[in-house]
C-alpha cells in the first residue's frame, strides 16, 4: 500500500474544497490454484473472477486436486469459462478497455500434478502449473503475488521445493517474501506443510482437517454459507440464494450461463479475491482493516509453529476476528456484512457482458474533503476535537443520486494491546458528517492492565456511497483518524 499523506484536522477543515485526483492504485496479481470440477462453486467463482479481471491481473488458473477430487484435474472447465468469457469480453470493454481478451487469459491456464497432497509431489519434474507459478513469482514486478488456494496446496508445495532446490537462497528468499497465499482452508495435507517448512510465507486461512470436518468454523464460509453450514444467524440469505442469482446472474448471456447453480454453497473461494478488488474499503495488505473478503488477526492457532492471518483470539480480552453487526457477533460476519454491496457489484458486472454503458450502472466515485481516488485518507487529531468531513463532491459516472452512510469501523485494526479511540458521529446519514474524538481510547469493558492506553491510537472511519442505480452500486472510503491526547 503507498505511503498516506498524513493531515491534521485543522489543515482539512481550511482546504480549498477543488477536488485534488489521487493516482491509481496498481492492480493486484493473482495465480489461483483451483480442484474447479469436483463441485460447481469453483466454477462459480472463476466466472465472478474474469468479471474483475480489468482491475486483477490474472497472472494463471492452475487446475489442482484436493481430498474432494484426488486423482484427476480439469483445465478444460476453466477453458469453457473463459470460452464463454470471450464472446463478451468485447462488450464488457466497452465501459472498460482494460479488459483483457478471452485467449489471453486462457493462454494463462495450466494443469497441475494429477495426485493427492504430498505424496504426489515432484519437485525435481514440477507440473505445468508450478513452473508457470515460479515463474510469475520471479517476475520482476514490485507488486506482491497473491496465490488463491481453492484447493488443495500441493502444487504450490511443488513449485517453492522446486525454487528452493534451483535457486540461489537469497533470490528464493526474496520468491516467498512476494507471495501472499489466501488458503480456503487446508484441503489436502501440503497447507500445514507449507506452513512449517516456510515460517515466512504470508498466510491467510484457518488451519484445519482436509475433510471439512472444520470448515463450519472458518472465516470464509460467510460468503453463503448460511443456510449449510448454521453459522450465518443475522445474515440476509437471499443475494445468495439460487433464485437470485437465476434472475440477476444465470439469465444474463453467455458468461451468466456458464454460471452453474450451487450443490452446497455459493462461491466458496471467492473470499481469496474479494479483498483485492479496489473499492476504497478493501486494503490488500492489511487483513485486519477488514473488507469484502473478510478480517483477520495475526496470531499463532493452536498446532502451528508460528503466527498467520486467521481467525479466532481470545474473546475475553476482545481480541478477536469476529465482528459485530447489530445484534449479531461471528468471524462470518465480516464478509456477510457486506453481501448486498459485492452481489450487487457482480449483478452490475454481469450486466456489462450484454448492455451498453448508457443501459447500465456504474460505480460511485467517492471525494472526501477534495479527495478524489479510493485509497485511504490519513488525519491527525486531538482528543475533544470535531473533525468535518465532507462528500458533497462524490459524483456518479450514470448521473445517478447519492446516499452516504458514516459509520465507525471499530474492530478494524485492532490489535489487543488497547482499544481504539472513542468517536461520535453526527450527521451520518448525510454528505457532510461531524466526527468527535471522544477517547483516545475507548472504555473497556473490564480494565485489564494489559489494556494500556498507548499516547496514540488510530480509527477508523468509513464512508459508503451509494447510488440509486439497479443494481444499487456502493463504494468507500477510509478515513484513519490518529489519535493523541491534548498537548
Amino acid at each position: 500500500m503507498p505511503r498516506l499523506p498524513m493531515l491534521s484536522a485543522a489543515l482539512l477543515l481550511a482546504a480549498a474544497p477543488a477536488v485534488q485526483a489521487a493516482p491509481a492504485e496498481p492492480h493486484p496479481r493473482l495465480f489461483v490454484l483451483s480442484d474447479i470440477g469436483n463441485e460447481p462453486d469453483d466454477q462459480m467463482s472463476l466466472v465472478r473472477l474474469l468479471l474483475y479481471s480489468n482491475e486483477i491481473d490474472i497472472e494463471g488458473l492452475g487446475a489442482t486436486t484436493s481430498v474432494w477430487q484426488r486423482e484427476k484435474v480439469s483445465p478444460e472447465i476453466m477453458h469453457k469459462v473463459i470460452d464463454a468469457y470471450g464472446k463478451v469480453a468485447g462488450n464488457l470493454r466497452l465501459h472498460d478497455p482494460a479488459y483483457p481478451t478471452g485467449e489471453a487469459i486462457g493462454a494463462r491456464v495450466y494443469a497441475g500434478r494429477a495426485g493427492y497432497g504430498m505424496a504426489a509431489v515432484d519437485m525435481d519434474h514440477p507440473s505445468p502449473a508450478a513452473l508457470a507459478l515460479i515463474e510469475a513469482a520471479r517476475r520482476p514486478d514490485p507488486r506482491p503475488l497473491w496465490v488463491g488456494l481453492w484447493g488443495g496446496g500441493n502444487t504450490l508445495a511443488e513449485a517453492l521445493g522446486h525454487a528452493q532446490k534451483t535457486l540461489p537462497a537469497g533470490e528464493f528468499d526474496a520468491l516467498i517474501a512476494r507471495l501472499r497465499v489466501y488458503a480456503i482452508s487446508d484441503q489436502d495435507d501440503a497447507g500445514a506443510q507449507l506452513r512449517r517448512t516456510y515460517p515466512g510465507l504470508f498466510w491467510i486461512g484457518t488451519p484445519s482437517s482436509p475433510d471439512s470436518g472444520d470448515y463450519a468454523a472458518a472465516t470464509w464460509t460467510g460468503i453463503s454459507g448460511d443456510k449449510y453450514y448454521r453459522n450465518g444467524a443475522g445474515a440476509n440469505f437471499t443475494p445468495v440464494s439460487n433464485e437470485w442469482l437465476d434472475k440477476n446472474i444465470r439469465s444474463k448471456g453467455p458468461l451468466g450461463a456458464a454460471y452453474p447453480r450451487h450443490m452446497f454453497i455459493m462461491e466458496g473461494d471467492t473470499p481469496s479475491f474479494l479483498g483485492l478488488i479496489t473499492n476504497g474499503l478493501n486494503a490488500q495488505d492489511k487483513p485486519n482493516w477488514g473488507g469484502w473478503g473478510g478480517r483477520y488477526l495475526l496470531r499463532q492457532p493452536a498446532g502451528e509453529s508460528h503466527k498467520i492471518w486467521t481467525q479466532g483470539g481470545d474473546a475475553f480480552m476482545r481480541v478477536t476476528s469476529a465482528d459485530t453487526v447489530g445484534e449479531h457477533t461471528s468471524d462470518q460476519a465480516t464478509i456477510w456484512r457486506w453481501r448486498e454491496a459485492f452481489q450487487n457489484d457482480f449483478a452490475a458486472r454481469m450486466d456489462w457482458t450484454i448492455q451498453s454503458p448508457a443501459k447500465a450502472n456504474h460505480a460511485p466515485a467517492p471525494v472526501v474533503n477534495g479527495n478524489a481516488g479510493l485509497a485511504p485518507i490519513a488525519i491527525k487529531a486531538k482528543v475533544g476535537q470535531s473533525i468535518t468531513l465532507d462528500a458533497a463532491a462524490s459524483r456518479d459516472p450514470d448521473g445517478n443520486k447519492l446516499t452516504y452512510r458514516w459509520f465507525a469501523y471499530d474492530e478494524a485494526g485492532f490489535d489487543g494491546a488497547s482499544p481504539n479511540p472513542a468517536l461520535e458521529i453526527a450527521n451520518g446519514s448525510t454528505a457532510r458528517a461531524t466526527v468527535k474524538v471522544a477517547a483516545r481510547c475507548a472504555k473497556s469493558w473490564l480494565d485489564f492492565p494489559q489494556m494500556k492506553c498507548p499516547p496514540v491510537r488510530t480509527a477508523h472511519v468509513i464512508l459508503a456511497v451509494t447510488d440509486n442505480g439497479a443494481p444499487a452500486l456502493t463504494r468507500y472510503r477510509r478515513i484513519l483518524i490518529e489519535v493523541s491526547d491534548h498537548d
